[in-house]
C-alpha cells in the first residue's frame, strides 16, 4: 500500500471528519430543541447534554480501542465503528424520548471512539516527520472544514425542523466502502515485537493529556453556549447561528493548514503560547460583543487559536509515543480530548447560575492568558 496516494490520504481525512461532526452538527438544534421538550425538568440542561454527552462515550471507548487495536490490529473495528455511527447518530431524527435519544448519543460515542483513535493511530503510523506534521494539521483542517459544512447545513436543516440535522450522520454509510479498499494494515506495526509490560512514554505526556482535556473543556463553550448567547443578543435564525459556529470552524482549518510552517519556526511550547493567546483574544471579543458581527470576530479568533493547539498536541503525543503502544496513548489522548468536550457543559452550568455568559467570557479569557504565560514559562526553561 502507497500511504502517499490520494485515496488513502482523501479516506484517512473522511474517516477523521466524522469526528468533529459528531458533536457540533445538531448545534443550532439546540434551542428549538429545547422547546419541544420544555414540558420536562431541566429541559434546558437534558438538551446540552445531547450535545456533549457522546464525549462521554467517546473517553470510555477510546481507551479499550487502543488497547484492542495494539493487540489485534488497526482496522478489525473500523467497519463496525461506522455502522454503528449511523445508526446512534439518527436517532434524534426516530426518537421522541430525550433519554432514548441520549441513548443513541452514547451508541454514537462509542463508535467516535473507535474510529478517531484507530485513524489517529494510521497517521502516526503511515508517517513519519516532517510528512506526519503537515498531515496532521491538513487532517485538523479537513476535519474543521468538515465541520463546516455539517454545521452550516445543519443549521439550515433546523429551520425546516430540529430533527432533521440527525441524518446527516448518515454519511458514514457512504465513507465504508473507501475504508476497505484502500485502507491496510501497516507493515511497521506488523513487523513490531508481542507486547513489552515495561515499555512506558516519558511522563510529560500525561502534561499533554491534561492540557488537551482543557483546551476542550473551554473550546467546547463555542458550540455549547454561543447559540443561546446570540439569541440573547436578539439573533433568531438558527441558519446564522450555524453560520457563527461554521466560523469558529473555519479559521481553525484556515490555521491547521498553516501548522507545520508554523511548527517549523517554534517549538511545542511556543506553539501552546500562541494558541492560548489567540482563543483569549476571541473570548474577550465575545463577552464585550453588542452585535452578531462582533461574536464572529471573536468565534474567528478562538479558530485561529485552536487550529494549532489540536496538531500540536497530537503530533506531541505521536512523538512521544513508543510504537509498540501507540494505540493505547492515542486512546488516551482521545479519552482526554472528549472527556474535556463532555465535562464542559457540566462544570460551566453551574456557573451560569450565578454569572451571566458574558461575565464567563471574561473569566475564561483569563484563564487563557494565564496558560499563554505558563507555556511561555516553559518555553524560557527549555531555552535555558
Amino acid at each position: 500500500m502507497n500511504s502517499e496516494s490520494w485515496q488513502v490520504k482523501a479516506t484517512i481525512l473522511l474517516v477523521s471528519s466524522l469526528t468533529i461532526m459528531s458533536m457540533i452538527t445538531i448545534s443550532a438544534s439546540l434551542p428549538d430543541m429545547t422547546k419541544s421538550f420544555s414540558y420536562l425538568p431541566n429541559a434546558a440542561s437534558l438538551v446540552k447534554l445531547v450535545l456533549s454527552f457522546p464525549g462521554l462515550f467517546i473517553a470510555i471507548s477510546a481507551i479499550g480501542a487502543g488497547l484492542i487495536i495494539d493487540k489485534f490490529g488497526r482496522l478489525k473495528l473500523l467497519g463496525i465503528a461506522l455502522v454503528l455511527y449511523a445508526i446512534g447518530g439518527s436517532s434524534g431524527y426516530w426518537l421522541d424520548n430525550i433519554y432514548l435519544i441520549l441513548a443513541g448519543r452514547a451508541l454514537l460515542g462509542i463508535s467516535v471512539g473507535i474510529s478517531m483513535t484507530i485513524v489517529t493511530t494510521l497517521v502516526a503510523d503511515y508517517y513519519q516527520g516532517k510528512a506526519r506534521q503537515k498531515f496532521a494539521g491538513i487532517q485538523i483542517a479537513v476535519m474543521s472544514i468538515g465541520g463546516i459544512i455539517f454545521i452550516t447545513l445543519g443549521g439550515f436543516l433546523a429551520d425546516i425542523n430540529w430533527r432533521v440535522p440527525f441524518l446527516l450522520y448518515f454519511f458514514s454509510i457512504l465513507i465504508l466502502p473507501f475504508t476497505y479498499l484502500y485502507l491496510k494494515e501497516p507493515t511497521k506495526y506488523l513487523e513490531v515485537k508481542p507486547l513489552d509490560k515495561s515499555i512506558k512514554s516519558p511522563k510529560i505526556i500525561w502534561f499533554v493529556f491534561i492540557n488537551i482535556m482543557l483546551m476542550w473543556i473551554i473550546f467546547f463553550i463555542i458550540p455549547v453556549q454561543v447559540p443561546f448567547y446570540l439569541k440573547s443578543l436578539g439573533v433568531e435564525k438558527n441558519a446564522l447561528i450555524g453560520i457563527a459556529i461554521a466560523s469558529s470552524t473555519f479559521f481553525s482549518a484556515v490555521s491547521a493548514f498553516s501548522y507545520s510552517k508554523i511548527k517549523d519556526k517554534l517549538n511545542f511550547q511556543q506553539v501552546f503560547c500562541l494558541g492560548y493567546f489567540l482563543m483569549a483574544l476571541g473570548f474577550i471579543t465575545m463577552a464585550i460583543s453588542s452585535s452578531f458581527l462582533m461574536v464572529i470576530l471573536g468565534v474567528i479568533f478562538t479558530g485561529l487559536g485552536m487550529g494549532v493547539l489540536i496538531p500540536n498536541a497530537n503530533i506531541w503525543v505521536m512523538q512521544l509515543a513508543p510504537i509498540e503502544i501507540r494505540g493505547r496513548e492515542i486512546g488516551r489522548l482521545t479519552t482526554f480530548w472528549f472527556m474535556g468536550q463532555f465535562l464542559s457543559p457540566i462544570l460551566l452550568l453551574p456557573l451560569l447560575k450565578i454569572i451571566s455568559l458574558a461575565q464567563l467570557f471574561y473569566v475564561i479569557s483569563i484563564i487563557l492568558i494565564g496558560l499563554s504565560l505558563l507555556f511561555f514559562i516553559l518555553h524560557l526553561k527549555r531555552k535555558k
